[in-house]
């Protein structure tokens, strides 16, 4: 479960550190290069969900799937 959310919070913090630093990358390179980082910081909040759900075969303690090798039945 540590795993899960140390790979979450990794990924939407490069999300905010993305979005933020979009503004002085304006000013310094172009609305171009700012355009594609907020593209990015958009694409990686649905991808940080993704991964932060699925769950951990390593883990024996991770039972929040309803398949795989850790599954509650």
């Amino acid at each position: 479960m540590k795993r899960r959310v140390r790979r979450y919070a990794w990924l939407m913090g490069t999300c905010l550190v993305l979005f933020g630093g979009s503004l002085p990358v304006y000013y310094l390179l172009g609305s171009g290069w700012a355009l594609a980082m907020c593209a990015v910081a958009m694409v990686l909040p649905p991808i940080a969900v993704i991964i932060g759900n699925t769950a951990d075969p390593d883990d024996p303690r991770d039972h929040d799937a309803g398949y795989g090798p850790n599954a509650e039945r």
